[in-house]
């Protein structure tokens, strides 16, 4: 499948340390992979846990799933022997913590020219520094970017900020890492929910976060995966209303009219970009389930 148009609804962080989590990745309903090699593995684990997922890249059948190696920042000493591990497995993408600017976009991205195998290698970016979001836009705009994935738990630090329902708090990072995102391109993954046994809760950031815009969630636990791909996917009733404004457009164009009127609201191009978009998303979703 065309990593442009492969859904984004649930990407799953699976600890590079843990084994039997790489091994049974390969059957759980994610949409995307991040294999992580920075939060969830302890230091003295770093070493073994980037041989298991170089391993497991070179070994193991993810289907189409969207493969992400999150390796440890470049102000680490971890960072380098994460890339010299990964590299030659030929990873899709690398997501890269602690984003500051550009700059380091296009550090990763030298590294990732001059090495073999990695001519595919796209490069993804933690938004999850204040100066990550001020700077979203030319992060966005670097060589080889893909994606963003929010790192709301950062955020929050950073910000001294508390949490509520309505995430008050991000509104400012999500809205700036959804334009630049967007004005170039990139896929949108919005940030992790803690609390992954509180059902309601998930459900009203997978809400808000598919209000914004969001094309995912990222996701700590297997548990979350269900509710995250049923949000993110289209329902019935949209696709049923994209299609009946893509036929009223179309029936309109064919009387030499430029707007059409359904349900007493007005149809243009616009609205039909919208809902092609909208099948075209239905359809890979059916297509990557299969």
């Amino acid at each position: 499948m065309d990593p442009q148009n492969r859904p984004y609804r649930s990407v799953l962080y699976i600890p590079g340390s843990k084994t039997r989590a790489l091994e049974k990745a390969q059957t759980l309903p994610t949409d995307g992979i991040i294999f992580d090699l920075e939060d969830a593995v302890a230091p003295e684990a770093k070493a073994e846990a980037r041989s298991h997922v170089a391993d497991a890249l070179r070994d193991l059948d993810y289907g189409n799933r969207a493969l992400l190696v999150r390796i440890n920042g470049f102000e680490t000493e971890w960072a380098m022997d994460d890339l010299a591990a990964i590299l030659p497995a030929g990873p899709e993408a690398i997501l890269l913590p602690k984003v500051y600017s550009a700059a380091d976009i296009e550090k990763l991205a030298s590294i990732l020219d001059g090495a073999e195998n990695c001519a595919h290698t796209k490069i993804w970016a933690m938004m999850e520094t204040p100066l990550s979001i001020l700077n979203a836009r030319e992060i966005a705009a670097a060589p080889r970017m893909a994606g963003m994935v929010l790192g709301s738990n950062d955020l929050i630090k950073d910000l001294g900020a508390q949490t509520d329902p309505a995430r008050t708090a991000l509104a400012a990072s999500i809205g700036l890492c959804l334009l630049a995102a967007r004005a170039y391109g990139l896929i949108c993954i919005d940030g992790v929910y803690n609390a992954f046994r509180d059902v309601e809760g998930l459900q009203v950031e997978l809400d808000h976060g598919r209000l914004m815009g969001f094309d995912g969630k990222s996701l700590l636990h297997p548990d979350q995966l269900a509710p995250t791909n049923t949000a993110y996917r289209p329902s019935e009733a949209e696709i049923e209303l994209a299609k009946r404004q893509m036929a009223a457009f179309k029936e309109a164009e064919e009387s030499g009219k430029g707007i059409a009127v359904l349900d007493g609201k007005i149809v243009e191009n616009l609205h039909i970009v919208t809902a092609r978009a909208l099948l075209a998303k239905a359809d890979a979703i059916a297509a990557s389930e299969t």
